[in-house]
């Protein structure tokens, strides 16, 4: 089948893993739509990929809402055309005071561009204090600023890499690789990805006795 079939099947996997996401008591996820580098793929497959992705915020942004659910994108909007940025800002707006899950979207993202535009915006914004920042000072610019570090990163379709996403904030995070296709990833195998998780032990550089220890408190 042609590729874009591909995208059009993971539109729904997409829907089936919000509501999953938001059954389980999940309060952030985060998808990566297009990447910065995704501009390279075949002109005819971007520009569907555009006009899908007005499609579904469309759509998608009023399940959100009726939901409670807060819509949020993260990337650098500039080459988008103007019908696609308006659906982008209409999607977040209309959700803006929703308290469920927060769905965030990464539209032209990536990882070493969210350093760089962050680290021009704290020199922007603090000139003079070039030798002494701390990463306090720093995170408050990244996209994802409002939201937690990731818990679990799932990669998708055999890849074993993070393909420039969330480079800063998944120092942490736990790595979760399955040979599903996206199209094909559903509840169960999202199920599955959170159990292998759940066996996991969270150290953050501590030693397993000092985990142990303090959940024994």
């Amino acid at each position: 089948m042609p590729r874009v079939m591909g995208h059009q099947r993971g539109v729904e996997s997409l829907r089936e893993i919000i509501k999953a996401c938001r059954d389980l008591g999940v309060q952030y996820l985060t998808v990566f739509a297009f990447s910065s580098e995704n501009w390279r793929r075949p002109p005819d497959e971007v520009s569907f990929l555009m006009s899908l992705f007005i499609k579904v915020l469309e759509r998608e942004s009023q399940r959100l809402h009726r939901d409670n659910m807060r819509l949020k994108i993260i990337g650098d909007r500039t080459p988008f055309n103007d019908q696609l940025k308006k659906c982008m800002s209409d999607g977040e707006a209309l959700t803006a005071n929703n308290t469920g899950l927060t769905f965030i979207v990464a539209a032209n993202y990536g990882g070493r561009w969210d350093v760089m535009q962050a680290m021009q915006a704290m020199l922007r914004d603090h000139p003079t204090r070039a030798l002494d920042f701390t990463e306090a000072d720093f995170q408050p610019y990244l996209s994802m600023s409002d939201a937690p570090e990731p818990d679990l990163f799932i990669r998708t379709g055999g890849e074993q890499r993070i393909s420039n996403f969330m480079l800063w904030q998944l120092a942490y995070t736990e790595l979760y690789f399955t040979d599903t296709l996206w199209p094909a990833f559903n509840r169960q195998e999202l199920e599955l990805a959170i159990a292998s998780y759940q066996k996991r032990e969270r150290r953050f550089g501590r030693t397993s006795e000092q985990v142990q220890g303090n959940n024994n408190a």
